[in-house]
């Protein structure tokens, strides 16, 4: 009994800290960061904080997948372990899918559009609106955008199962 209360803990821990971050990742920390650089009046204001903010994504990403390993072997210990949590494979499978996209997000898409940054040099919106590189970019972000958005609402949808049991 202890045992199952101690994975339930700590995948329940690992939760809040991811889906709780990613949250406050997207309303507070990167508007801010844009913000305050471009009251500042800060020269390339816009290219430095998304510099910041990327180097805060990068590092976040690493919490996530350790967030995201615990979930998911929580859970399964708790299935081996038993008696399993109802609805036992969707939350394995959500967990799963929530740390691929995570990854996927982390290692592929953060990496194409460091990539791109690092090629034009300036902010992707001083670019002119029809430019390859800066619609590359945007595809790009709404795409890590749009990724992070898969462990948000998996983690509320898990969160939301926990409580019910």
């Amino acid at each position: 009994m202890r045992m199952m209360l101690a994975l339930r803990y700590a995948g329940l821990l690992a939760l809040t800290l991811w889906v709780g971050g990613l949250l406050v990742l997207g309303s507070i920390a990167a508007p801010s960061i844009f913000d305050v650089l471009a009251l500042r009046h800060v020269a390339g204001d816009r290219v430095l904080a998304g510099a910041i903010f990327g180097e805060t994504l990068r590092r976040f990403h690493l919490l996530s997948y350790v967030c995201g390993a615990v979930l998911f072997l929580t859970l399964v210990a708790r299935g081996v372990l038993g008696p399993r949590p109802l609805w036992f494979g969707a939350r394995v499978g959500t967990a799963f899918v929530m740390l691929a996209a995570t990854a996927y997000s982390g290692l592929v898409i953060s990496e194409q559009i460091a990539r791109i940054q690092s090629e034009i040099g300036v902010a992707p919106s001083s670019l002119p609106p029809g430019d390859s590189q800066r619609i590359a970019f945007g595809r790009l972000h709404a795409m890590s955008t749009g990724l992070e958005l898969v462990p948000v609402l998996g983690g509320l949808l898990l969160l939301f199962r926990e409580l019910k049991d």
